[in-house]
């Protein structure tokens, strides 16, 4: 990956990692510590969170607030607080309930625990019914 947010390494050892090899097992095959392993493997997870994080804030310069979803709420009336405020602006939502319950909990796993939003999430949506949660 030229001029990528992740180095060669990075990317060498996400692909071991990626076929279940320990961070030891990378180790001995790349010949380097295993603390060292666990360091290109950390910084890479924290380029792809950055990264994510700036698509994330580039998808919803062309969206539009729709509500937030307060934390304590249930996971199962996520969609029906979504499809009401859609509604609201007469647009629709591309998808089904369990859709959305799964593309919420894909796109903010650290905001939902079990059955629960833990944290408040801002929802934003394009005119064509796209979803994006901040």
């Amino acid at each position: 990956m030229k001029d990528g947010l992740l180095t060669e390494r990075q990317m060498e050892v996400l692909r071991y990692r990626k076929q279940g090899l320990t961070q030891q097992q990378i180790a001995d095959i790349i010949s380097t510590s295993k603390a060292n392993v666990c360091t290109i493997e950390k910084s890479a997870m924290e380029n792809i969170k950055r990264a994510k994080e700036t698509l994330d804030f580039l998808y919803t310069l062309d969206a539009t607030h729709l509500c937030t979803i307060p934390s304590g709420t249930d996971l199962f009336d996520v969609p029906t607080i979504v499809f009401g405020e859609a509604e609201k602006i007469n647009t629709k939502v591309m998808y089904d309930t369990i859709s959305l319950i799964n593309r919420l909990r894909e796109s903010r796993p650290q905001s939902c625990k079990a059955r629960y939003v833990c944290e408040d999430i801002i929802v934003y949506i394009t005119d064509i019914g796209e979803l994006y949660f901040g």
